[in-house]
């Protein structure tokens, strides 16, 4: 699930943006609507709704155990997850950022950033091991190579390399693209 890495670096877009409104910046709305744009088509209608949606969860929940039980409410999130992208896109089309309350765009910002966070994380380390579990060598090469193709009908054959230059493009046009610029500092001496 390499798409996963596309979609975090999204979401950190989404975080920054928020902190950044927060402290009372002004934010263009043109790379928030790409990026709303590219989560949509890349996250939400391939990744959740043609290969989770359709693959991965049936799978686990037929299965049962803990990842079974997590399967409702992953599609949940997605569903208000979507929600949330339709927000974003609908405030961002113009050419500024257009909500009544700034504070509330960026609290939607936020918890679509803390609600994929757990619902990644959960994903990554429960829902997708107990779904490579539910099928053989053989069947997970032929899940792969159907993914591979769902990925390619959606996008051409450069999809995912088209999605990282997208994803690139807007962090830098953000001044998000010098990861240096987002390490911790130091703890405080004792």
């Amino acid at each position: 699930m390499r798409e996963h890495g596309v979609l975090r670096r999204a979401l950190l877009v989404y975080q920054e943006t928020a902190t950044k409104i927060g402290g009372g910046s002004t934010i263009p709305p043109e790379p928030l609507q790409k990026t709303a744009k590219l989560f949509r088509t890349f996250g939400e209608k391939n990744n959740e709704k043609k290969l989770e949606e359709v693959y991965i969860f049936p799978a686990v929940k037929k299965a049962g155990g803990q990842a079974g039980s997590y399967a409702d409410v992953l599609i949940a999130q997605h569903q208000r997850g979507r929600e949330i992208t339709d927000f974003i896109l609908a405030a961002t089309s113009g050419p500024k950022i257009s909500t009544n309350n700034i504070k509330s765009f960026a609290t939607a910002l936020e918890s679509l950033v803390r609600m994929y966070e757990h619902h990644a994380a959960i994903e990554d380390t429960i829902v997708f091991p107990s779904w490579k579990q539910t099928l053989n060598s053989a069947q997970l090469d032929e899940m792969n190579e159907k993914f591979e193709d769902i990925e390619h009908e959606q996008f051409g054959e450069d999809g995912f390399e088209n999605a990282l230059q997208q994803i690139a493009a807007i962090e830098q046009s953000l001044g998000f693209a010098d990861l240096a610029q987002f390490t911790a500092p130091a703890p405080p001496s004792k």
